[in-house]
């Protein structure tokens, strides 16, 4: 009795070893290549999730990917622009394992972990991204760093690098897609400005600032110049105006004056006898009380013999002035 439980337990222990050789689970996010003897074939990659079973070890092993994307960055290093201006740039790249069979039998040397898989490949997708990065030199720094809205060429900058990335390389003439892996975004992480340059750009900004803020000052002052000389134009023909408007009203007046005049050179006792009214008007239109003598010009038609005279314009015994012409 104790001999057949201990015999069942080994077995089952034998068959647990059995199992854990001879099956393997595929992921959602993972992809398997299975290979015999160290070899894969177009058959070897297993893209569904779920259990499988295969050969123990050493006969078949399994290698899985994870196809997620990746992030690899670049270290900083010194780029030079079109206008010959020092930058130092970091790049990043995102990318994942499209064709796990191609990547296996790429890299496969490198280790018989994954995680060895995957640093051969960063160790050369680095190499590639830093050498796609001397796209910087189709670009000037002013034009990586326009603060006018959609004024910076970053993001094309950005494209040509990825697409930089997808040509054949110059030397191999292999494409990533050759190493099993696509690039998935490609951007500059960061840009760093040399003291130099960092004062060169601070120089020239200033330099812009000032050309904007003499153009702005010409252009108010031909603008401040137009004002006035309008002003002065609206002023002169105003002044023109008014001068003719009362020439014309000074020739109307002496034209009617004149008339006048004609007739109390004709009527010369008319004359005086309105200017005898106008002063009665104007000097004793108010109450008081004045003694004046009836000989005093204006005071005849306060004579008691003026109604003697009826029919007749008074005459002052005084001489009449002398009206003078309007000028």
């Amino acid at each position: 009795m104790r001999s057949s439980l201990l015999l069942a337990i080994a077995s089952l222990i034998v068959l647990g070893f059995i199992a854990y050789w001879s099956t393997y689970t595929v992921r959602f996010t993972e992809v398997a290549v299975l290979t015999t003897f160290g070899k894969a074939g177009e058959n070897s990659v297993r893209r569904e999730p779920g259990p499988y079973l295969k050969w123990p070890y050493p006969i078949q092993s399994v290698t899985t990917y994870d196809t997620r994307a990746r992030y690899l960055a670049t270290r900083s290093e010194t780029q030079q622009t079109a206008d010959d201006r020092q930058i130092i740039v970091e790049g990043f790249l995102a990318w994942r394992v499209s064709d796990p069979l191609a990547f296996y039998q790429r890299y496969s040397a490198a280790g018989p972990d994954a995680r060895d898989h995957f640093r051969a490949a960063e160790r050369i997708l680095e190499s590639l991204l830093r050498a796609a990065m001397s796209e910087v030199s189709r670009f000037q720094l002013r034009e990586l760093f326009d603060p006018a809205p959609g004024g910076s060429r970053l993001g094309e900058l950005e494209r040509a690098v990825f697409d930089r990335l997808s040509m054949p390389d110059p030397a191999t003439g292999q494409r990533m897609s050759d190493y099993g892996v696509e690039p998935v975004l490609i951007g500059v992480k960061r840009i760093v400005l040399p003291e130099d340059t960092t004062r060169q750009v601070f120089e020239r900004m200033k330099a812009t600032r000032d050309r904007l803020s003499a153009e702005a000052e010409s252009q108010g002052q031909a603008i401040a110049s137009t004002i006035r000389n309008q002003a002065q134009a609206d002023a002169q023909r105003i002044r023109a105006f008014a001068q003719r408007r009362a020439e014309e009203i000074r020739v109307a007046g002496d034209r009617e004056a004149a008339r006048y005049l004609a007739s109390f050179e004709e009527q010369p006792e008319l004359a005086v006898f309105l200017k005898n009214i106008e002063f009665l008007r104007n000097g004793l239109g108010k109450k008081s009380t004045l003694v004046l003598p009836t000989t005093m010009p204006g005071m005849e038609l306060f004579n008691p013999n003026a109604i003697d005279d009826s029919g007749r314009i008074p005459v002052s015994a005084s001489p009449a002035p002398q009206e003078r012409a309007a000028p």
